[in-house]
């Protein structure tokens, strides 16, 4: 059991982590320090965008327009930072080995 929760906290541990380099790199790709005509930063960009796209999708359905402002990848790291402490606190206290 502890096994499965290890690789479960990994993966949601990796999840957090694309969701913050696809944030830096959006805030990069607006500032325009770098390009998305140049096709290795393209490709990054398109597969952080179906990476994360399906976790965005139900988020933003159900929040009001927000005038450009987009707070959903904010939300899913904080369900993916609760779930992470609902692993570690409770998780391991309930698995029998």
């Amino acid at each position: 059991m502890k096994a499965i929760l290890d690789v479960l906290y990994q993966i949601l541990n990796i999840a957090s982590w694309i969701i913050i380099i696809q944030a830096i790199l959006s805030w990069l790709v607006m500032f325009k320090v770098i390009d998305t005509r140049n096709s290795v930063v393209a490709s990054i960009w398109g597969a952080l965008e179906r990476l994360t796209e399906p976790l965005y999708r139900p988020i933003r359905n159900m929040l009001p327009a927000m005038s450009g402002l987009d707070i959903s990848p904010l939300i899913v790291l904080l369900i993916i930072f609760f779930l992470q402490q609902v692993i570690l606190r409770y998780g391991y206290s309930l698995a029998p080995f």
